[in-house]
């Protein structure tokens, strides 16, 4: 059975278009659609229907779609191990979100330079989309990202930052340490906007107050909302890792909101399946380390 039909296949299945998997794979769409022929006539039955633009698995695309995952991932991690040089590369790129790369990195960074002190490492900050793309483009090596699903890619849960409200030492709420959002619905607040879907949660329940809240500024950028709230312009939802060193300080001070509880941005390294595997053990030892 041909590994490329099998990889067209996966990549159909999971972006839900012939088009959209040929871009990725670097192929024409006749190309794609070859594979998936090719595929099916060597299975003997259909793997996908058309219900008009919509791509759906068959029956029979369903019961082999776990199966053709499984054949994929062992290939690229084969293929990823012959390839691999014996000497260790003396560059790691590495791409990471702003909010990683501000709080993580730096403590991230010399872990690896003293476990791999002849490897000069590359730091890059954008988007988790861009870093996607430079991934799939073999510009880096390893991203932290927002948590993504994406078969060419091997994921792991790396960071799982609080989201908490937190107000200036001085504010009423800091000797209270509780609040609803009913009671701060009048309060001047600062909103950081990432593009997370984590922040649309805390957006949602403010849904369920009869007015919007009072937003008086919205910033991109964490440290100018925290330097906002130190300044006493309004109050903000940040996360935690961003305000640990102004809470230990005490000129922030987190309040416990009920309904904005469990609510978190989940940070994960990816590497291409089988890619750089000695520098991914090395970080995910720190997940470990972290957890005791």
């Amino acid at each position: 059975m041909n590994i490329e039909n099998i990889e067209a296949f996966v990549y159909i299945n999971h972006y839900g278009s012939f088009n959209k998997a040929a871009d990725v794979l670097f192929l024409t769409q006749p190309t794609v659609t070859a594979r998936i022929q090719s595929l099916e006539r060597e299975l003997d039955c259909k793997v996908f229907d058309r219900h008009g633009k919509q791509i759906l698995l068959t029956e029979k695309g369903r019961q082999f779609l776990p199966y053709a995952q499984q054949i994929l991932q062992t290939f690229q991690k084969g293929k990823h191990h012959l390839q691999s040089k014996k000497t260790m590369s003396n560059e790691l790129r590495i791409g990471s979100t702003v909010s990683v790369s501000n709080y993580l990195m730096p403590d991230l960074l010399m872990v690896l330079n003293h476990r791999f002190p002849d490897v000069r490492f590359k730091l890059f900050t954008n988007t988790t989309d861009e870093l996607i793309n430079k991934l799939i483009a073999k510009e880096i090596d390893l991203a932290f990202v927002r948590k993504i699903v994406n078969p060419a890619f091997q994921s792991f849960p790396f960071y799982e930052d609080p989201i908490r409200l937190y107000v200036y030492k001085e504010h009423p709420l800091a000797s209270e340490g509780t609040a609803s959002i009913r009671s701060i619905r009048h309060e001047p607040l600062i909103f950081f906007e990432c593009g997370s879907l984590d922040w649309l949660r805390i957006h949602r329940v403010f849904e369920s107050l009869e007015q919007p809240p009072n937003i008086v500024f919205q910033a991109d950028n964490l440290e100018t909302a925290k330097k906002l709230v130190i300044k006493k312009a309004g109050i903000c939802f940040l996360p935690e890792l961003c305000a640990r060193q102004e809470m230990q300080e005490g000129t922030l001070v987190p309040i416990d909101i009920t309904e904005t509880a469990g609510i978190s941005l989940q940070t994960n390294l990816i590497s291409l399946t089988g890619a750089n595997s000695i520098f991914v053990e090395s970080l995910l030892e720190q997940v470990v380390q972290r957890s005791y």
